[in-house]
């Protein structure tokens, strides 16, 4: 059942995405039920799925949406959860994300999304795509349930690297303001830079450099620099895009994960814990369905790899069928509005006027001298 396979041939009616078929938790049969569910809302929509095919045909064959718009390209080996970036960079090459990243290099799909190992989809994705110009580390961005009208806040980075000096957190913040203008139609989006506190004199010394540098480029970045913010700030509504390094990115990620699903168990606990209870819970049953779609993480599944040559969704490898959905959704949209090619323009901008003011800066200084 072959489809559009090459992305410049089938041009702006029909938008291919490459998929790793066998990452994640569940295997394959979640991820096919999750591309059915998305070519169900978006008939543009075609797949180059990546895997072991005997296991893959009939899956398929099941989900009648799919029908013709799937090629399927067999790939025996499998990423697993345990295996070491390293590992995989050296022997990986006949694995479904190894092809799945391929079939985008060669522009054949326009992104790629997978539920596999996040530190190997990362490094493959940096040996096969390459980085962007001008980006030295590459970051995860998530939307993050929020009180502002949007409804989320773009978090960037949650784990690409746990390191990050001034100018990486420059990056983040031009890639971050890019991401909130496409995904939530901001058209000058608000940054914060996540510190321990909001006084200036807080902090390490590379958030007061970094601080400096994205105050600096809001013109170039088109976007307002609120400065320090705090941990209170990420689901707040005082900025749209909270920038930090993965280390910190990924622990307030998982806590707050950990924290949402703690608050759903003390919920069910309280509802059951007498009749007058499951009374209150029957009457007020409308409200809590709204309330779990609001803050369901499988709605707004999908990291984002920013600053990697070509689109990389990375679902959560616990997704289930809807999640795979969001995941598609997500890559669906970035390709549909050049993401991308926007994204490396304003890199390119704001790496020009960062250079040009590090020229003044040092003839002031040489001019002081004299």
């Amino acid at each position: 059942m072959p489809a559009l396979t090459n992305q410049t041939e089938a041009g702006e009616k029909t938008t291919i995405l490459s998929v790793d078929a066998m990452g994640g938790d569940h295997g394959p049969s979640v991820v096919v039920a999750g591309l059915s569910n998305a070519a169900s809302q978006h008939a543009e929509l075609g797949f180059i799925l990546h895997g072991d095919r005997t296991e893959l045909l009939p899956l398929v064959a099941q989900n009648k949406i799919l029908t013709g718009r799937c090629d399927i390209r067999d790939a025996k080996g499998v990423v697993i959860m345990t295996d070491k970036p390293s590992q995989v960079i050296r022997t990986g090459k006949n694995t479904s994300m190894w092809s799945a990243l391929e079939s985008v290099r060669s522009g054949e799909a326009s992104g790629c999304i997978s539920c596999g190992n996040t530190g190997a989809l990362m490094a493959l994705g940096m040996i096969r795509l390459r980085k962007l110009p001008g980006v030295d580390r590459p970051a995860i961005a998530v939307l993050w349930p929020s009180r502002n009208p949007q409804g989320y806040n773009v978090m960037l980075d949650v784990g690409a690297d746990i390191r990050a000096d001034a100018e990486d957190l420059m990056q983040y913040a031009v890639m971050g303001a890019c991401y909130a203008r496409i995904g939530s139609n901001i058209d000058r989006p608000r940054i914060g830079l996540l510190n321990v506190g909001v006084e200036e004199h807080k902090g390490r010394a590379e958030l007061h450099a970094a601080h400096k540098l994205i105050a600096g480029g809001t013109e170039n970045g088109n976007y307002d620099f609120l400065g320090f913010v705090e941990g209170g700030d990420i689901p707040g509504a005082s900025v749209d895009v909270i920038v930090t390094d993965g280390f910190t990115g990924n622990i307030a990620l998982k806590t707050g994960e950990g924290t949402a699903s703690l608050i759903g168990d003390f919920l069910k606990q309280a509802f059951r814990y007498s009749i007058f209870s499951r009374i209150a819970s029957a009457l007020a049953l409308s409200s809590l369905r709204r309330l779990s779609r609001r803050i369901d993480p499988r709605s707004v599944n999908g990291g984002v790899f920013l600053g990697l040559n070509g689109t990389v969704v990375k679902s959560h490898g616990s997704a289930d069928a809807t999640g795979v959905a969001a995941a598609v959704n997500l890559a669906f949209q970035l390709s549909k509005s050049d993401f991308n090619n926007e994204l490396a323009t304003r890199l390119a901008s704001s790496a020009d006027a960062a250079h040009s003011a590090t020229a003044i800066e040092t003839e002031l200084k040489i001019d002081m001298k004299t």
